[in-house]
């Protein structure tokens, strides 16, 4: 009797920044996550079990997901070539090095518009002639053809949580999320403090506002956080929300009227694209939850906010006052466009199809 069973397929992954478990490895692993849906096996090179992080730090539920050492830091060519050839499709996150690789389909996962990264050298271009290229966002993706790289720009989706929220009474707040610390594209909560001050002593309306700063914040950089809280000592409507959970965080963006948006700020794109905001999922989320949402014009949320259409951009303090001098009209226009804009396309129906066409070619 002839053998019908169908292989199983295959995916692993290679991201030397995994234990990092920030937006950007819960883009990459939720690619993974609709093709683990689609019937494939993954696997994660890494050599410790991450799943119950994987969940918790980031709310994605696997079936099951295999870990294998990390033959990329320790392991020789024939290794490296052996293992991968068991693969339909491998992805890789660099971090500026590459090599050979004998899996079905090939793909680079880019997150960060920095140069050294994607240096293709006579070499390199030979090690990467059977992958493609994935960026995080169309100015990721715009920076790498600039360093001769093309490729495919797949954004990712923000969580059913935010497409499904329903308009709520809004409070006296502004709203700032992100990682606290200083490096790469560091979020600059320092600026949202001081501008929070300057407007209060500018315009009377906005005393009775408070700011609202939330993020994870990791053991090194404690003394950031602790230098924030020192200028904003003696405020005592500047609030700091450290390691919330996510109900928490969404229940922020809920009451928030207003969501600032500093990364980037003070940078010269030109010369150091990484440094600004990549993508920046967070302006997105407070656009899905009705903010009127202000971001410092640079990077990815240049491409994502319409100015004065689903929300502000700005370069000057100036500015950004300025804007937040509008009417109600006005803001009930651009919440509505905001949430439009984003039910057609973040959602994960959206990311579902494009990872399909791009992946599994359908």
């Amino acid at each position: 009797m002839k053998n019908t069973t169908t292989k199983e397929k295959k995916a692993a992954l290679y991201d030397p920044y995994l234990d990092t478990m920030g937006g950007g490895e819960k883009h990459i692993l939720s690619i993974l996550k609709v093709l683990q849906d689609h019937g494939y096996s993954i696997t994660l090179f890494w050599d410790e079990d991450l799943s119950s992080e994987i969940q918790q730090k980031l709310g994605l539920e696997f079936r099951g997901i295999s870990f294998h050492s990390n033959i990329f830091r320790d392991g020789d060519i024939l290794t490296k070539t052996k293992k991968l050839s068991e693969y339909d499709s491998f992805f890789y996150v660099t971090d500026g090095s590459y090599f050979f690789s004998t899996a079905g389909q090939n793909f680079v996962f880019c997150m960060v518009p920095q140069k050294s990264l994607y240096h293709m050298s006579i070499a390199n271009k030979l090690k990467t002639r059977n992958y493609r290229f994935i960026a995080n966002s169309e100015f990721t993706a715009r920076w790498l053809s600039r360093w001769g790289i093309q490729s495919e720009v797949l954004y990712p989706y923000l969580p059913t949580e935010f497409i499904k929220l329903k308009p709520a009474k809004k409070e006296k707040i502004i709203l700032s999320v992100g990682r606290f610390f200083r490096q790469l594209h560091a979020k600059r909560q320092d600026i949202a403090i001081q501008w929070f001050i300057d407007l209060q002593n500018k315009n009377p309306k906005y005393q009775e506002y408070e700011l609202h700063l939330a993020g994870s914040v990791s053991e090194q950089d404690q003394d950031y956080l602790e230098e924030l809280k020192e200028s904003a000592k003696g405020n005592d409507r500047i609030k700091f929300h450290t390691n919330i959970s996510f109900s928490e965080m969404v229940s922020l963006y809920q009451k928030a009227e207003y969501y600032w948006h500093f990364a980037g700020y003070d940078v010269d794109e030109n010369e150091h694209p990484e440094r600004t905001e990549h993508l920046g999922i967070t302006p997105l989320e407070a656009m899905a939850s009705g903010c009127l949402t202000y971001a410092y014009r640079a990077g990815g949320p240049a491409e994502t906010i319409a100015d004065s259409k689903t929300g502000f951009l700005f370069k000057t303090q100036d500015e950004l006052f300025e804007k937040m001098d509008i009417s109600d009209q006005t803001k009930n226009q651009i919440r509505v466009s905001a949430k439009e804009y984003i039910d057609a396309n973040f959602s994960y129906d959206i990311f579902k199809k494009t990872v399909e066409h791009i992946i599994l070619n359908t």
